[in-house]
């Protein structure tokens, strides 16, 4: 891994590590895939994790760091719970989510959010804390989401690209910051096709109540 943060190709006068270049190239990936509602989702988001994981310690970005963690056990989850989610027409079947469960969303990241930052903040873990924690949070909560099929985790990546493009600029990781430019394109794209999908979903009876 030593190799891969300390070798690498200079883009535009900006200089990009392999591991960088390549956990950013597998988490776009992993959004193409999901529009799709694959299973390679998740085995191609482990391999992401683990070359991020390793960028942002040595970026100083603890939160985002711990996402990584994070990411990789929900990945598991997420693949475990989309091999039980199939439909012959459907492929993985996709829901919006209740009233409910759209509330526990948005509580989780303003609870957690505030939480996470003020550990962060703490243990001198990052030098933007409060961004940085947003992130975290809101990865967890879109990833949860997204393995329970609801729609509506693309719009918590919506929020966490919002949040991640100024602050990869800042922290000097150019080539993540575009990538989070084209992640937002991608994610609405997303969101219009898992809407599309749970909505002939749902008028196929039987359909959701057998997946819920």
């Amino acid at each position: 891994m030593d190799f891969l943060l300390h070798h690498g190709i200079t883009v535009l006068g900006q200089w990009i590590s392999i591991a960088e270049l390549a956990g950013q190239v597998f988490a776009l990936a992993v959004v193409f895939l999901a529009q799709r509602r694959t299973l390679w989702t998740w085995p191609v988001q482990v391999g992401a994790t683990v070359l991020l994981f390793a960028v942002y310690v040595s970026a100083h970005l603890g939160g985002l760091a711990a996402r990584q963690v994070a990411i990789l056990a929900i990945s598991v989850y997420g693949w475990w719970a989309w091999t039980r989610r199939q439909d012959p027409v459907f492929g993985v079947v996709v829901r919006k989510g209740r009233l409910a469960e759209r509330l526990a969303m948005i509580g989780a990241f303003v609870v957690g959010t505030t939480v996470m930052a003020l550990v962060l903040d703490a243990l001198n873990a990052s030098w933007a804390p409060w961004p940085d924690a947003a992130i975290f949070v809101g990865t967890l909560v879109a990833f949860a989401a997204q393995g329970l099929g609801l729609v509506e985790f693309w719009l918590v990546w919506l929020a966490v690209d919002a949040i991640g493009v100024p602050l990869q600029i800042s922290s000097g990781l150019y080539f993540s910051a575009a990538i989070y430019i084209v992640f937002a394109g991608l994610v609405v794209h997303g969101w219009w096709s898992w809407n599309r999908s749970a909505q002939r979903v749902a008028a196929r009876p039987g359909v959701t109540a057998a997946s819920s």
